[in-house]
């Protein structure tokens, strides 16, 4: 059986059409398939042909071979045979126009045009529908209406665009069939005709900044839009009616065809039961013959039951088959028929979806209906606001040729006026020029001759004064010159007998200085003593010093001659830090160190100052816990020693396995713990809950290692919190066991964290908690089961230094102290503020590897270039190379003072610079870094990124530092060894190394940067906006400023020579008492 598909499956599209003008956008949306439409719109409906469901495509059997069956057989035959050839006869073919006409009628012609429909009076119809469309003015059709023009028509520009206008929507809206539409696109006639007319009101003059072509195109778009719109619902509501004709005669085969499988069913029922009766039969058959066989009967007798037999049942058994076999082909072909039709059915089942589909689309259409109805609306209010502003803009103009005239006549008076200006001035410098030569003429007149002779005799003088004049020029250099020979030659021989007499005084053997020389000094020194200007220590050292006549002494005596008793002091203190002369072994024990293990400032120190201590001499070594996330790539050689260290934690011992290696040039040992807590393979550095003990047990190793690799270092100097508990561990447990040479320096980079814990905690390491929680040991001031990892290291520690003088004197207030205030007032004569310094050999922008353009301070113009590279690489803007671009490079925590940091990026783009941020930050800046992403004069990069950060340096021109507290600081050190100059709020480091341009009572050599006091926002704006008017308003001043920055040395020289004194006099004050 065979089947036609109906075309109503084909679907139709609606090509979306775009209306855009300059003031308004409106779009409609692409429509979908036509699709079936509600029966409660009223549409006429067309009549289409049911498409042929059925083929035949079987023969079945005759009548006559079906007679042996019986009755029923031969009745089930006929009626089966006759509803075959009532389906083999009909031939419905599908549509093959599908195209529908707006009005329905069949033989109607869809390319006639509502101009040619001549309407006989004033109301007439739009469509079939009869919907009256009213046309005023006696107009008698809407091409006369159109057509006709207001007697001031002037033929303007304005009206030719407004005429082709109109027939370009009167051509596109021929085919509008429904009511609605016509009543729409005469409304937006009469729309175009009114605004057609009020041009002419004008008197043909254009109206500035009132687009109507635009408003006009708007209008003609709109009613294509309904037009199309209404031809797609038609469209839609006749396919709904072709689809549900075609399922209701689907429907009414597929009940059919089932009944037919129901007779078919019944009759195979029967002729199986029938086969069944046969094979009995033969089944009897069979027996008789075995048993004739067996009682040996003869052929012939075999040969008689066979012809009995055969005439009555064997045509019977043959026929059965026969009509068996027929019976089973027509029920495997009603069977592919049902299968076909089931096909058939399910694709209704698909068409009542998109029936369901088309429903939503109308919803769509009906939306984007009321849409453009709105926007017809509004387009009234345009038409009368344009007739409003008609008015005005005629007065203003007016207006203006009456101004232009006035300032006609005025020009032509100001030319006038200035012509005769010019003719004034030129007849006065004639006439000067007349009485000059008049003058000249007459003096020339009298004494032209005697003049003459006086001429000739000056020439002549002239002559010989300028022959003598370059003689005696000749005779003065040559005066000059023997006489600067003399003076070298003077200067020369004068510094060799200085030199000679250095030499002289320097071989001159000091014990032959009288005893009274040596007497005076050791009653000024017992003086100083007396009078409590130094110490114990530091008078046994000097005493020592005279007593053996140390040439370092005298020097020093002679050389503080003319100075104050407070600098004397001062140069003799200075050798109690170098009586010795030898070197220093210190050992650092931290958990940082740059690169290899940085998460803050404190790596940058320790790895500096390490290297600057090893510059001068001294044997510096460095101990950290073995990172699983550490940098092992800028580590060399490293290699595991082959015997591990025992340490003490939780009641047993524990192996720590040992590595060595190098981290630029400074020897390094790393200790890995096997406790099964893992205590260092945590993926990052801090921020774990049980970090008292991790670093607790890490202090100890360090210790361990250090007493059985037998070290006997001068100083072991531990940093924050993470190793103050080497101070208690090296007096309480390590100097009884032999470890006793070193003098324990501790330095506080933050305040802020101390590491508090339970008591109880501090047992894990072997320290005595009994001994230990006291107010002045390790108690902590919040509560007395807690400890303080850095208060046990202050009362403990030898040296206590922190990492700037101003945060220093912070500290020991109760606001800066953290509630250590009293615990450093107590030990303020061992606590001190040394400013940190930076490594100028990883930050120089002469040799920086990660800048497109090396500079110096001698050259800066890379810093230009640098800029335009930092641009490109982060996708701002490069319009102008000196918009300031300022820089922010710190962790966003509270405090660096994140809220000037937000603030500051706002008020930078309002002052017309740029800003860039770099490093971690909490989740309100991840917002803040989306917003401007995509932003041409603002970047934030929310990660730290050690090659950017170097490039941002180089390319800023400033570089803001607003921390709410500071201790040191490294930021602005880097910034202005790059060129770019600090605004930093007044705080700590900040305040020690930052010194505003513009402050009166600082030398003008150390003036830096630019510095605000209090920490908001008013404060931070006058700082930043008086760098902006210096960057814009003085560009040489800028470039001394940039220049003068680089020129500052923030190196670790001068930190460190602090650190070095500090280590020597503790030491040496060790050794004096060990001799008493």
């Amino acid at each position: 059986m065979e089947t036609t598909p109906s075309t109503c499956f084909l679907g139709r599209s609606l090509v979306g059409v775009g209306l855009k003008c300059n003031s308004v956008t409106a779009r409609l949306y692409p429509l979908p398939s036509r699709r079936l439409q509600p029966a409660s719109c009223k549409m006429r409906q067309r009549n289409f042909s049911i498409m042929a469901v059925f083929a035949a495509n079987k023969k079945y059997c005759t009548l006559g071979e079906l007679g042996t069956l019986c009755p029923m057989l031969v009745m089930l035959i006929e009626v089966l045979q006759n509803r075959k050839q009532q389906v083999k006869k009909i031939n419905l073919e599908p549509p093959t126009n599908t195209n529908v006409q707006p009005n329905g009628d069949s033989d109607s012609d869809p390319n006639n045009s509502p101009k040619d429909i001549m309407l006989d009076s004033n109301e007439e119809t739009a469509s079939n529908d009869s919907i009256p469309i009213k046309i005023e003015d006696g107009y008698s059709s809407e091409k006369d209406y159109f057509n006709s023009s207001p007697p001031n028509e002037g033929g303007s520009l304005q009206n030719h665009i407004i005429d082709s206008a109109v027939e370009s929507v009167n051509s596109n809206g021929e085919d509008v069939s429904s009511s609605f539409a016509s009543h729409d696109i005469t409304s937006l006639n009469m729309i175009i005709f009114s605004l057609k007319q009020s041009t002419y009101t004008v008197g043909g003059e254009q109206l500035r900044g009132i687009h109507v072509q635009d408003l006009i195109g708007m209008i003609r778009n709109a009613k294509n839009n309904i037009h199309l719109l209404n031809q797609a619902r038609v469209r839609a509501l006749e396919d709904l009616e072709r689809i549900l004709s075609e399922k209701e005669a689907l429907q009414g085969e597929i009940n059919n065809l089932e009944m037919k499988l129901a007779e078919t069913d019944a009759r195979l029922k029967m002729a199986a039961q029938e086969k069944i009766h046969v094979e009995l039969l033969e089944d009897q058959l069979e027996k008789l013959r075995n048993e004739l066989s067996s009682r040996g009967s003869n052929e012939e007798h075999i040969q008689d039951m066979d012809i009995l037999v055969s005439p009555s049942q064997s045509d019977i058994v043959n026929s059965f088959g026969q009509e068996l076999d027929l019976l089973r082909a027509e029920n495997m072909s009603l069977k592919d028929e049902l299968q076909v039709l089931k096909v058939e059915l399910s694709n209704i089942r698909g068409t009542d979806q998109r029936v369901q589909m088309l429903e939503e689309e109308r919803l769509v259409l009906d939306s984007s209906l009321k849409e453009l109805e709105f926007k017809f609306a509004s387009s009234h209010e345009d038409v009368s606001k344009i007739s409003s502003l008609k008015s005005e803009c005629k007065s203003l103009y007016e207006k203006v040729e009456d101004l232009q005239i006035l300032l006609n006549k005025a020009t032509k008076q100001a030319d006038q006026a200035i012509l005769v200006l010019q003719q004034n001035q030129d007849l006065r410098k004639k006439v000067d020029q007349l009485e000059e030569s008049l003058s000249e003429a007459t003096a020339y007149k009298l004494s032209s001759e005697k003049m003459q002779q006086y001429n000739e005799l000056i020439q002549q003088k002239i002559k010989l004064l300028d022959e003598r004049l370059q003689k005696s020029d000749e005779e003065i250099h040559s005066y000059v010159q023997l006489y600067q020979d003399s003076m070298k030659e003077f200067q020369d021989t004068l510094n060799n007998l200085k030199e000679e007499s250095k030499k002289e005084a320097q071989d001159e053997s000091v014990h032959d200085k009288p005893w009274g020389f040596w007497s005076n000094l050791l009653l000024m020194v017992d003086g100083w003593f007396i009078e409590k200007k130094i110490l114990v220590d530091e008078a046994k050292l000097l005493r020592e010093m005279i007593w053996n006549r140390d040439r370092n002494v005298c020097d020093a005596y002679m050389s503080s001659k003319e100075k104050n008793e407070r600098e004397i002091i001062a140069t003799f203190l200075k050798l109690t830090s170098s009586t010795t002369g030898e070197r220093l072994h210190v050992i650092h024990i931290a958990a940082e160190m740059a690169p290899v293990a940085k998460v803050g400032g404190l790596g940058d120190v320790v790895s500096g100052l390490s290297k600057a201590l090893q510059k001068k001499g001294h044997l510096v070594e460095i101990v950290l816990p073995k990172y699983d996330c550490m940098r092992y790539d800028v580590v060399r050689d490293l290699k595991a020693l082959d015997v591990p260290v025992e340490s003490y934690f939780d009641g047993r011992l524990f192996k720590n396995k040992i590595w060595v290696g190098t981290v630029e040039g400074l020897p390094v040992y790393f200790i890995e713990p096997h406790h099964p807590s893992k205590f260092f393979w945590r993926g990052q550095f801090y921020g774990e809950q049980d970090d008292f003990k991790r670093f607790s047990f890490f202090s100890r190793a360090a210790l361990e290692l250090i007493l059985q690799a037998g070290k006997k270092p001068d100083i072991i100097h531990c940093h924050d919190w993470q190793t103050a508990f080497v101070a208690p561990l090296y007096w309480d447990l390590y100097v009884p066991k032999g470890l006793n040479s070193a003098r324990i320096c501790f330095t506080c980079h933050n305040f802020e964290y101390q590491g508090t814990a339970p008591a109880s905690d501090l047992a894990s390491c072997g320290l005595d908690v009994y001994h230990l929680n006291r107010p002045d040991r390790m108690q902590d001031h919040s509560a007395n089961d807690r400890v303080n990892p850095v208060k046990g290291a202050i009362v403990f520690s030898n040296i206590v230094t922190t990492v700037s003088p101003s945060y220093a004197q912070e500290v020991r207030t109760a606001e800066g102290g953290q509630g250590l205030h009293a615990v450093l007032h107590s030990h303020s004569k061992k606590f001190a503020g040394i400013l940190n310094g930076i490594d100028t050999e990883a930050w120089n922008p002469a040799t920086d590897p990660f800048l497109k353009v090396q500079y110096n301070s001698n050259d800066i113009e890379g810093k230009a270039e640098n800029k335009e590279a930092l641009r490109r690489h982060l996708g701002m803007s490069s319009a102008s190379i000196r918009q300031p671009l300022v820089a922010c490079i710190t962790r966003l925590v509270p405090q660096k003072g994140v809220h000037l940091i937000r603030h500051a990026i706002y008020r930078t783009l309002e002052l017309g610079g740029q800003f860039v941020l770099l490093g971690s930050s909490p989740r309100e800046f991840e917002d803040i870094a989306n917003y401007f992403k995509s932003h041409e004069h603002a970047r934030l990069i929310l990660k730290y990124d050690e090659s950017l950060s170097h490039l941002i340096y180089a390319a800023s021109d400033m570089f803001i530092i607003p921390s709410i507290f500071e201790p040191c600081g490294l930021t602005q050190m880097i910034a202005m060894r790059y060129g770019s100059i600090p605004i930093a709020r007044k705080t700590g480091g900040l305040n020690d190394s930052v010194f505003d341009v513009d402050d009166d009572t600082i030398p003008v050599q150390y003036r830096n940067g630019f510095t605000f006091l209090t920490s908001d926002e008013q404060a931070f704006n006058n700082a930043l906006e008086r760098a902006f008017h210096h960057y814009k308003n003085d560009a040489d001043g800028w470039k001394q400023l940039v220049e003068k920055d680089m020129s500052i040395d923030f190196s670790w020289d001068s930190s460190s020579a602090l650190y070095e004194e500090l280590y020597a006099k503790s030491v040496a004050r060790a050794r004096a008492a060990n001799r008493t």
